[in-house]
């Protein structure tokens, strides 16, 4: 029998999808666009790190009006934008963490979005994510144009298709990698900061609520936040309150824990493990703080210690520095635009890309002492407090230079393209 040989070609495909569009580039969006969906369904720090695109959006032509369709979670940052004129709520079934789904949800979505006669939508989305639901969403709505990075061929789902590049070739920060995306249809920003607008109404009433507690409005405090809405990104309880420790004992100031009401107990684990002569300076907020009194909280204080979760984007935000426990497992969420310290010990199952460590060691937090992030505090906090001087036998060893802490860690493939735009914090 004879017998028909197989072929193999000796180069293979690396990826499945087109290399670039076929159809034409993305246009520039003119002074016709005037009603823009902008689609963003993550979390609340993923809705602020889009700002600097919405506002680069907005500024690119009059008279434009911004829809932000986000989730439950999301859409609890819309009042704080300055750029946004509605918020629209919309769990979607696509997305991490959201409610049971219901079709009849999505339907009556795609006929809210139809009512609302939108010229445009800008699907946003790291790069883990696929911006097809959304774009056939919007598709089904009529909404003409449709903007999105995407890594296989959107056929007609998309108007204005940009090929996704990242991983693979390099990778952004999240608000750098929004701001290109939007630059594909001529919306551009020379204010790249996010934006988030501090009521006068929440600042008053923060006032009131930490002189309830012994804080008066002009005492310089730190903030410590211990939650993550994920566990893979949570230093341990027990570390943050030695890092209370060592600040309460340097600073003699208010070390003022925040938190959810879901995170009461994670607080109070705080203040277990703080030393017991150091607890007359804790403040216990969990769960007392509307998000608007957060960054008021935030926005005055001398540095905010935090898992890599929404307050340090909003401590970014205000300007506020930031020590930021970052857990590998995405590299894009550094803070932004501030001065800050970014901790974390290096590991091979970096960019795990998972809720709960999959390893089971949480080693890229756990291998950073508590000492170091409270000496990164006390470096960064320096500027904005003028504390007693502590007495001299209690008073640390010098640590020398201001620069970023040495952290034991190599570097890997595209940690400098992350943590390049992080400005220099001497």
């Amino acid at each position: 029998m004879n017998r028909a040989k197989t072929f193999m070609f000796s180069a293979l495909p690396t990826t499945p999808h087109a290399f670039a569009p076929a159809a034409r580039p993305a246009a520039v969006w003119g002074p016709e666009v005037r009603r823009i969906l902008c689609v963003r369904l993550d979390n609340m720090g993923d809705v602020l790190m889009t700002t600097p695109a919405m506002r680069a959006l907005r500024e690119a032509a009059p008279g434009r009006q911004l829809t932000l369709l986000a989730s439950s979670a999301g859409a609890q940052m819309a009042p704080y934008l300055p750029d946004v004129d509605e918020v629209i709520r919309y769990d979607a079934p696509w997305v991490s963490g959201q409610a049971e789904p219901s079709a009849q949800t999505d339907l009556h979505m795609r006929r809210a979005l139809e009512a609302g006669r939108f010229d445009a939508a800008v699907i946003f989305t790291v790069y883990s994510q696929n911006p097809l639901p959304a774009a056939l969403m919007c598709y089904l709505a009529g909404i003409p144009r449709r903007l999105a990075w995407c890594r296989e061929n959107p056929y007609h789902l998309l108007t204005d298709w940009v090929h996704e590049k990242e991983p693979q070739q390099h990778v952004r920060h999240e608000v750098a990698r929004q701001l290109a995306l939007v630059e594909h249809v001529g919306a551009t920003t020379p204010d790249t900061r996010m934006r988030f607008a501090v009521a006068d109404e929440d600042r008053h009433t923060l006032d009131a609520l930490l002189a309830t507690h012994g804080v008066r409005a002009d005492t310089p405090y730190v903030v410590l936040h211990a939650g993550a809405s994920s566990a893979s990104r949570r230093y341990p309880p027990e570390r943050f309150g030695e890092v209370a420790s060592h600040i309460a004992a340097q600073l003699r100031c208010p070390v003022l824990l925040t938190g959810g009401l879901e995170e009461r107990e994670t607080v109070q684990r705080v203040t277990s493990a703080t030393r017991t002569s150091m607890r007359r300076y804790l403040c216990d907020l969990s769960g007392l703080l509307t998000l608007g009194q957060l960054g008021a909280l935030l926005e005055r204080a001398a540095v905010l210690v935090s898992n890599n979760t929404g307050p340090v984007h909003i401590a970014a935000a205000l300007g506020t520095p930031v020590v930021d426990l970052y857990a590998l497992t995405n590299p894009q969420h550094t803070p932004w635009q501030t001065p800050s310290r970014v901790l974390f010990h290096d590991v091979d199952c970096r960019w795990c890309y998972r809720s709960v460590c999959p390893e089971g060691h949480h080693a890229c937090l756990l291998g950073v002492p508590a000492a170091e992030v409270a000496e990164a505090a006390l470096q960064l906090a320096a500027p904005r407090l003028s504390p007693p001087s502590p007495p001299a036998a209690a008073r640390p060893a010098p640590r020398g230079t201001a620069g970023p802490l040495p952290v034991k860690t190599s570097r890997w493939p595209g940690e400098a393209a992350v943590l390049a735009r992080l400005p220099k914090t001497s």
